[in-house]
């Protein structure tokens, strides 16, 4: 029996991993605010997420260890570029106001992340412990 292949903790997992991508998108965006013609760049996540997690998993009985499995999670966030606004004279789009208001609604969303997961890991903590 593995403990952490629940889907709440694979669901957690990706929330995480699109969370660490949108704060590297974040981070280029306001490195390169000045830069002329650079392009800033946005993370969508979230329709990932809900995919994952409104996925049905589907038991099937595999023959071969080549064979595809059913429920696997293969969706990835995706990195888009905004080429359609121009905030500055240089053909540069980052908006410093944006970018720095969706760096602290990505901590806070990181952070309620790692709560959730430090519940979980308390809760099978005092589990084990009979506590």
């Amino acid at each position: 029996m593995n403990l952490f292949s629940s889907s709440s903790f694979r669901v957690l997992e990706k929330g995480l991993d699109g969370s660490q991508l949108r704060q590297k998108a974040i981070s280029q965006n306001i490195a390169n605010v000045d830069t002329p013609n650079y392009k800033a760049k946005a993370v969508s996540f979230k329709e990932t997420l809900d995919d994952v997690m409104n996925q049905k998993s589907l038991k099937a009985y595999r023959t071969n260890q080549q064979h595809l499995e059913f429920n696997t999670m293969n969706k990835e966030p995706k990195i888009q570029i905004s080429q359609n606004t121009m905030y500055n004279h240089n053909l540069n789009n980052v908006d410093i106001d944006q970018e720095m208001a969706s760096l602290a609604k990505n901590q806070i969303y990181y952070n309620a992340l790692i709560e959730r997961i430090n519940g979980r890991f308390s809760s099978m903590k005092n589990v084990i412990g009979g506590r």
